[in-house]
Parts: structure tokens; sequence; C-alpha cells
């Protein structure tokens, strides 16, 4: 995620609270950078749609929260607000939830954010909010005691509160909004609040259900794609369907004769070789008053493309690349290596080997990338769906030459993220033709637009490699991968290592094994690629959990007496990757032998059924997957699924679950039938037909998710519950079927081969 111009909230400067009083007697609390630039306070009397601060208070009680990060589906609306309510001591309630806008703020320290991080990436959200929103509401609280306690002229520490009121030993109560014009006229505490205690907590930990579910099912909740604005014209627009291709020559006579068809821009696109930072293709935009006569428009264009140096790309080509990398073992870049893993292939009793391929795949979010967008002179306003509001904040300023903080920006709900979002190129499209058009714009895409031009997750191949002693005790593992880079012409990620989101250094077997060799090779490619839900974990869980199996096999081990055998001892092992420091292997082991339990793992089966079991550790969470399988003709049938997650402390419940049943369908899903292929440089999949979305029909009829209790911060849960689903479903059709499959998409591979 790009946050490469906001300087962090500084939680060690205790003087982080805004408090003001709006219109009515509204106590308003937020945060901020000491000498930063005072709230205003947006919301005032009745009105709910722009909100400045996270607590507001009125005099009748009610409360609302702003909810500060980008909802992509993952639940921030309702879990976020929840640890500010926490704190405040509020009952659910009576809290109404509302949607922040981007927070940008000048300080003397640089740019930074009012109320802190607001993307959303890398399951971050809960671990970024999980101190510094509980003590914007801890803060609220405390003043609301001092406020009564001067009422009554008593001790602040004999005073209690509970569901929005101050309680007096005596049994007094005053309601939080009779407080809040005195509450507001106070001095912020010196040092920090204390935080409750969890034995105190009465939300954290409930299931709590979506906070604007109803405006969701009632059809009321506004994505970016229903965003408007007075004269704004719709923009769709005709890319290049060559990588790195140009516009050659384009005749819009019969586009501007199709009714309601305003204008035509052409939008150059990126220089070869350049940085992926704003518009991701050359095209050609048509402008109207209407979608409708904008998708005419388009259709009516008479457009002449000239290939790019990409023409002879071919994900073909590309495996036999990776293949030939990997069989010549030269010149590839060292990830890690612990002992000496040549001497102990020399020295082994058995080597284990095994290929598995990985695909490209696109994001497919159900809304697919848009933006409105209306540039003046002196101010900007964007609405969409976003990931990442900071970049796009700096992407409309660069474009326009106009200052941040002269930059309204609206965020939405989304249909969905998984990635996709991170990046800004369709908010660039939108500001090249704004300019252009000199009025508003609403820019669509279409299914076809998405999936035909996105930043994929990268293609590569996994060499695996295990040596074991005459005990049948793994000695040595080796993991090489040759893949397309995931940094590819990306400014940001040129400062990691090459193989970021293809391997990863610390993660298994590192630290459990005494001899490891890791390594990346790197296949050229011209196909954007950029993050895909759980990045570098999707990527390469497959290969290591379906060769662990396989190991199992070649060895006649159990296989989850193998895994509990690598895992050994609960211990804490180093792990610099997101989601450290540390790798807890007691917690590992803990989540798969429930995931074991549950799916009668051991028992003999006479049933044709097949059972497989998969584990990963990501982003700080730890989760295990088993699945009941069987195939009946060509038709796979999945009986049951299994989903067991170690998140550290749970917020809610209920959001917790629906993520890793989400994800595990996810996962599902594209471990079945997806796959983004090249053909002569052109991505060959332009709607679902061709990218094919797991139906219900084919889906377990459930997802059974177990949460374990944990005394541990919080991780996040949108990703975790992704990385282990697909090796697992393919180790149950190996048992179910004796068909090792080591390429996915699962489903053709399994048909060629029953």
């Amino acid at each position: 995620m790009s946050r490469r111009d906001a300087a962090p909230v500084d939680a060690g400067r205790r003087r982080f609270l805004s408090v003001s009083l709006a219109a009515g007697g509204a106590l308003l609390v937020g945060v901020r950078l000491a000498r930063a630039q005072e709230i205003e306070p947006e919301l005032l009397g009745e009105d709910l749609t722009a909100v400045g601060p996270f607590v507001r208070i009125e005099r009748d009680n009610r409360v609302v929260i702003g909810a500060r990060g980008c909802e992509i589906g993952q639940g921030v609306m309702t879990s976020l607000p929840m640890l500010i309510a926490e704190e405040l001591d509020v009952d659910w309630s009576q809290v109404l939830v509302v949607q922040l806008p981007y927070g940008y703020a000048d300080t003397d320290k640089g740019p930074s954010n009012r109320y802190g991080d607001q993307g959303a990436g890398g399951s971050t959200s809960i671990p970024n909010g999980w101190k510094d929103l509980r003590q914007a509401g801890a803060t609220a609280r405390w003043l609301l005691l001092q406020a009564a306690a001067a009422e009554w002229k008593i001790a602040a520490d004999s005073l209690r509160t509970e569901a929005g009121e101050v309680i007096a030993p005596d049994g007094r109560t005053l309601s939080y909004g009779a407080l809040a014009r005195s509450a507001a006229s106070l001095s912020l505490p010196d040092k920090p609040v204390p935080l409750k205690s969890p034995a105190q907590y009465r939300i954290i930990g409930q299931p709590i259900r979506t906070a604007d579910a109803r405006a969701i099912v009632t059809g009321r909740s506004q994505y970016g794609i229903d965003a408007w604005a007075a004269n704004a014209l719709v923009a769709v627009i005709a890319r290049c369907p060559h990588l790195d291709g140009t516009l050659d020559s384009f005749d819009d006579t019969e586009t501007r004769k199709v009714a309601g068809v305003r204008d035509v821009v052409a939008i150059p696109g990126p220089k070869p070789d350049a940085p992926f930072d704003g518009v991701l293709a050359a095209g050609v935009a048509v402008l109207a008053t209407n979608t409708w006569s904008a998708l005419k428009g388009r259709e009516a264009l008479k457009i002449g493309w000239k290939p790019g140096p990409w023409t002879k790309e071919s994900t073909t080509a590309l495996a036999a690349r990776a293949h030939e990398l990997l069989d010549n073992d030269e010149d590839g870049l060292e990830v890690r290596a612990d002992g000496d893993f040549a001497k102990a292939r020399k020295q082994a009793r058995l080597v284990v080997e095994a290929r598995y391929e990985m695909p490209f795949l696109a994001h497919a979010t159900m809304e697919p990338p848009g933006a409105l967008i209306e540039i003046n002179q002196d101010r900007a306003r964007l609405v969409a769906s976003l990931q990442d509001p900071d970049g796009a904040s700096e992407l409309i300023s660069r474009m326009t030459g106009l200052p941040r903080k002269a930059i309204e920006i609206r965020m939405t709900r989304a249909g969905g993220g998984f990635g996709r979002r991170l990046r800004n190129d369709f908010v660039a499209e939108a500001v090249v033709i704004a300019k252009e058009a000199g009025k508003p714009v609403k820019l669509m895409w279409t299914r076809e637009d998405d999936l035909q031009h996105d930043f994929y997750r990268p293609f590569g191949v996994h060499a695996m490699a295990a040596t074991l002693d005459r005990k049948k005790q793994v000695t040595g593992w080796s993991h090489r991968v040759a893949a397309t880079p995931l940094g590819y012409r990306n400014d940001a990620a040129a400062k990691r290592p090459a193989w970021s989101g293809t391997i990863g250094a610390d993660d298994f077997p590192a630290g459990l094994v005494a001899n490891l060799d890791k390594r990346f090779f790197a296949l050229e490619s011209g196909l954007p690629r950029g993050p895909w839900r759980a990045p570098v974990h999707t990527f390469q869980a497959f290969a290591i959990q379906c060769f662990i199996d396989e190991i199992a096999v070649a060895t006649k081990q159990d296989a989850l007496a193998l895994r509990l055998d690598l895992l050994g001892e609960p211990r804490q092992i180093p792990y610099e990757g997101h989601g450290g420091p540390v790798f807890d292997t007691g917690r590992m082991a803990n989540v798969l032998k429930i995931a074991a339990e549950k799916i009668g793992w051991g028992a003999r089966r006479s049933d044709g059924h097949g059972l497989g079991l998969a584990c990963h550790f990501t982003f700080g969470g730890y989760a295990a997957h088993a699945f009941e399988v069987s195939v009946e003709g060509n038709d796979l049938i999945i009986h049951r699924v299994v989903c067991v997650a170690d998140i550290g402390r749970v917020i809610n419940p209920l959001g917790a679950q629906a993520q890793m049943m989400g994800g595990t369908i996810d996962a599902i899903s594209t471990a079945l039938n997806l796959a983004v292929t090249v053909k002569e440089g052109q991505v060959q999949q332009k709607n679902f037909p061709d990218y094919p979305l797991l139906r219900m029909a084919h889906a377990p009829r459930n997802v059974e998710v177990t949460l374990v209790e944990s005394d541990a911060d919080p991780s996040g849960a949108g990703e975790i519950g992704v990385p282990g689903a697909a090796p697992a479903l393919a180790n149950a059709v190996h048992a179910a079927t004796t068909v090792r499959v080591r390429k996915l998409p699962l489903m053709p591979e399994l048909l060629k081969r029953l």
C-alpha cells in the first residue's frame, strides 16, 4: 500500500485529540497531530453526511462515530468504530456509524492525516487501529468524567460510566449528552488515558452486525459507481489491447453522430519501461450525457493500434522459460540460505522433488474501477471506491498542480478490492479526461475493461526439493521460484527485494529445517502486476503445502503428523516479513490439530471421499483448512470445508467469521477455474465466460469456521482465510483420486488426468 508521503500519527505524542463544540452542544473528538490545523466540525444539526471527527455526542445522547478506513467488504466500517465505542463506554445500539472522508492535513512535519491510517491493504486496519482508536474513545470518556465531577463537585475517580451515562457513587446519573458542552471546554489530559482491561469489554468480542447492513440490502448504500455530480459527463475508454501498445490513429466521425455524445479525447499511455504511476494504457475516451450513449459512441470508434514490444509474449512461452531457468539453475537471486543444502542432498537417503505452476490472476472485483472527479481552478473533488486515498491525493495534486489540502476525497463503500484499488490508474484517467473536458467527469469501466486492464497477480513456477534421512526426517528443503516480479514498473516496490510477492524469506519452513535454500529467478513479462489478496502467501502456499503432502506420500507418513513434526515444540521463530516479528509454531500446530479433528482426520473411509489439510501463516494470523471431497464423473463434489483461524483477540466474531468464509470461497473459486492467459501480447480473457467464477451449485454448502480464543493483539482477518484453501483442496483431491494436480487452475488439469 502506498504511504509515501504521510507522516504517521505519533502515538508517543499524547496531546493528539482535537476537541471542539458543534452547534447544538455536540462534543466532537478526533485524532490529529499536535499543532495541526484545527478540525472544522463538518457535521451540524441533523446533517450526518459529512463527519469530521471520530466521535459526536448529541444532547439527546445519540452518538455518531466516524469510520476512517476504506470499506472494501472487510468490515472495517463496523469493527473500527467498535474500538472507539468500547472505550467510550456506550451501548452499540445508540451508535450511528458514518464513513469519514479522507483526512489530509498539512503539519509542521509534513503531510499527515488527521484520522491516522485510512488505507486498506495487508490486513492492517485492525492492528493499526487497535491502540489509537481505543485511546480516542477513552479520552472522550475521560473528558465526560471530568465534566461530571465538576458538576457534582466530587472526585472523578469515584465515578463510573455505563451505556452513555456517568454514574455517581450515590446512584445519580448524567447522560453524555447533558455533559457534552462542559466536556468540550476542558483541557486534554497530559498523559495517555488508561484503557479498559479485557474483563471490562462489552463490545469488543461480541458479534456485531454490519453497521450499514440495512442500507446495503435496501439499496441505499452508496458505492463509488453510484456517485454523481451536476453537469457531469459520463466517460468510457477504448484502451489499447496490446501490452505497451500505442494509439496509431482514430476516426470519431460516427461516434460524434451518436445522440448524447459530447466529446472524444485521446489519452496517451505511459512510456515503455516508465513506472505505472498514472494512466495504465493508451486509449480514446468518449464523453456523453449518459452511460449508454458513451458505450454506443465507443462502439462506433474506428481505431488503429500500434502493437508494443511484447507481441511475442504468451503464457506458454513464459512457462517454458520458467522451466528453462529452473533447469539451468544459474544466476538466481539468493532469498535465504541456512546450513548447506547441497551437502544435505548428497547425504540424503531420499530426495523428493516437484514443480507447481501458478497462473496470472485478475482481481475481478464485483464493482469495476471508476471515479467521479470535479476539477476547478483552485479545488478538486474525487468520489471513488478506493484502497489508497493517500496515493489518489498525491496523484491528483501531481497531475493538476493543486495543493493536496485543496483536494477533497470522499470515500464510499467499495464492491471489493483484493488489492486492485491499491493502484489509482482509474483516478489518473478521470483526471486526464476532466482536464480536457473542463467539466465534472464520471469515468465508468465495464467488465471487459476490468479483465483486460488490470495489475495481475504474478505468474510463476515453483521448484521444490526435500532431502530425508533414514528415519524419514526432513534434513533439507529447497524452494526455487521462477516468476514475473511483482514490483514491475513500480517505484515504491523497487525498494523491496525482487522476489517480493513470489516467495518469502522467513516463511515455512524457515527456522524449522537446518538446511534451507530459497532462490528467485526473474521472468520478463510486459503484463502489469500488482498485489492480489494475501499477495506472497497465495502465490507460495499452494506449492509449499502440496509438497508436504507429496513428501508424506513418498515416505508413507501421515500428512498431519509430518506437518506437526516439522513445526516441532511450541516456540517463537523470528519473522521479519509483514505480520512479524515472530512466527509461533505452537499457534500454528494448534489450528492444524483442531482442523484435523473437526474434519475427522485419521478415520478409515470406504465412501470414496478424500480428506486434505493445509495451513499457513499470513500477516500475523494462523489458519488451517481441511476439505472432504469426492469426484463423480467429471464433477468435483466438495462435501465439507473446515477453516480454523487464530487471529489474536477477535474484535467482531461475526465479521471475522464472514471474512474466513469469504476468503475460503474466493480461494476455492480461484483454484478451480481461474487463470489469465496471454497470447501475442494480449490478454485473452474478456468477460466472466472466459474467467468463470465459482457457481453456487459447485460451492460447498457451508464453511465451518472456528476462531481460536486468544489474548494476543489482533491481526487482520481479510486475507488470512485465503492461502491455505487451495492446497488443502488439491490434497483432498489427491486423496480421493490419486491424481496430483500441480498446475492451477485445478479443474482443467484434473479432467485431463482422470
